[in-house]
């Protein structure tokens, strides 16, 4: 009983730190949209129940929380999205990478939505970073998973 009411609280804090937010800027790195290219800016919202990408004003996914299969971040989470959902190869140019100072946060999302399965990766910056990750651990109920932790095959 005690971890129903733990849990049930935990969710209820996260839905209240998200109610009435105004989203959060990210750079779309690439994936299943197919309304966008790699490098657009996007508003990531993250509702109760679903996450949304939004490119000015015009809805490009929406995505029930129920259907997340996987949340992956780290600097290489591009590679993850890449091989779970094999849409093709993403833009991001490992050697600036490696010689640039400021470390890149990137977020990798799944899906499976009955026939519809999708995924993709987009780049946050640090000030939201977590924020981003938080949310949507809260909604989906999936704990995010280092991408530099898996071994994936390039």
């Amino acid at each position: 009983m005690k971890h129903q009411l733990v849990a049930g609280l935990c969710f209820a804090v996260v839905i209240a730190l998200f109610s009435g937010h105004n989203g959060y800027n990210v750079k779309y790195d690439g994936g299943s949209l197919s309304d966008t290219t790699a490098g657009s800016e996007l508003k990531m919202y993250i509702d109760a129940n679903q996450v949304r990408f939004v490119k000015d004003n015009a809805e490009l996914a929406k995505i029930p929380a129920s259907a997340i299969t996987e949340i992956s971040y780290g600097q290489y989470v591009h590679r993850r999205v890449g091989t779970i959902v094999a849409v093709g190869a993403f833009t991001l140019d490992d050697g600036l990478t490696a010689l640039s100072k400021s470390q890149k946060n990137f977020v990798g999302l799944t899906w499976a939505n009955g026939d519809q399965k999708g995924g993709l990766a987009v780049q946050c910056d640090k000030s939201v970073y977590g924020g981003v990750l938080t949310g949507l651990e809260g909604i989906s109920g999936k704990k995010a998973v280092s991408s530099e932790s898996m071994t994936v095959k390039d």
